[in-house]
């Protein structure tokens, strides 16, 4: 049996919104298991759908950078906000998503590019940054889109500097039409994604072992309310739907109207930029999620990643 401790009964709190009670026991009958433990309190009806926890272990920036027809987007992490703000970390960043324009989202080919104008590699560069400012740092991941033709647009979420800040987007465009136009669009559309967080681009886009957990919880639910299996079904569908509602880009309502789907502003959009627009993809990442750790462990992470490039 897993020790159920108090600071794993705190985090289940805040994820599920759940008593306190409600949470030892979910963890008791899952044996510790925190996700588990969310899926038991849901099918009990004691917990709202599980969210990606809002807190983060990590501080540093996110940068973007775009081209015409293609954009990045890299997370670089520190120990403390006041790196952040250090001239030289912003500049760093900055240079970083202009590199991932060419290297794409293998976080490794960006470490081993040629850093611009210095005569040795990002990581170098990174290396004699820790060196120089005296405070672990560690380039954590990037991501590239781009298309054929169109546009690929970003927004930074209360940026510190162009292209700098803590919430980052890419949103492809694929259009023949008004480049600025679509520009204007895709920032539009970009500033939703910082604000409903989806989590994939279309129905057929979602995760497959998310999508069979949201159907187990959603089928247990509906079992508690005594109803025929040909009736949880209808409402497991039902359900399902408001789901995809939820998760992905397309289906979402536009948070800047507050009626419209995305699928119908792209589709309205081709008569404005004077061709068909289709959205063909997006990223945003948000600085530290899914790290989730103590901020000493956070911190003997960057050291060890800090460590081994010095190696």
């Amino acid at each position: 049996m897993a020790e159920i401790t108090a600071a794993l009964v705190k985090e289940l709190r805040e994820k599920t919104g759940a008593g306190m009670m409600d949470c030892k026991k979910a963890l008791g009958e899952t044996n510790g298991d925190l996700e588990g433990a969310v899926d038991w309190l849901r099918k009990k009806g004691l917990a709202a759908a599980a969210k990606k926890s809002g807190r983060v272990a990590a501080e540093g920036l996110v940068a973007v950078a775009t081209a015409g027809t293609a954009g990045a987007v890299v997370e670089v992490n520190a120990e403390t906000d006041f790196v952040a703000r250090n001239d030289k970390f912003q500049g760093f960043a900055a240079e970083a998503a202009k590199v991932a324009l060419t290297t794409g989202d293998d976080i490794e080919a960006l470490k081993a590019a040629g850093y611009p104008g210095a005569g040795h590699t990002v990581q170098d560069e990174l290396t004699s940054l820790i060196a120089t400012i005296g405070e672990n740092m560690n380039l954590r991941r990037a991501a590239k889109l781009s298309v054929s033709a169109g546009v690929v647009t970003s927004y930074i979420h209360t940026a510190i500097a162009p292209g700098l800040g803590k919430i980052g987007v890419l949103v492809a465009l694929e259009s023949t039409g008004d480049a600025a136009k679509l520009t204007e669009l895709g920032k539009s559309i970009a500033m939703h994604v910082a604000a409903a967080r989806p989590e994939a681009l279309d129905v057929a886009d979602v995760d497959v072992s998310a999508l069979e957990r949201e159907k187990s919880v959603l089928a247990d639910q509906a079992r508690a309310s005594g109803k025929p299996e040909s009736i949880i079904e209808k409402m497991v569908e039902g359900r399902l739907r408001k789901y995809y509602e939820e998760v992905c880009l397309l289906e979402q309502t536009y948070v800047i109207d507050g009626e419209t789907k995305i699928r119908k502003v792209v589709e309205a959009a081709a008569k404005d930029v004077g061709a068909p627009v289709k959205l063909t993809g997006f990223v945003r990442f948000a600085l530290g999620e899914g790290i989730e750790k103590a901020a000493s462990d956070f911190a003997a992470e960057v050291a060890a990643a800090a460590g081994t490039s010095n190696g």
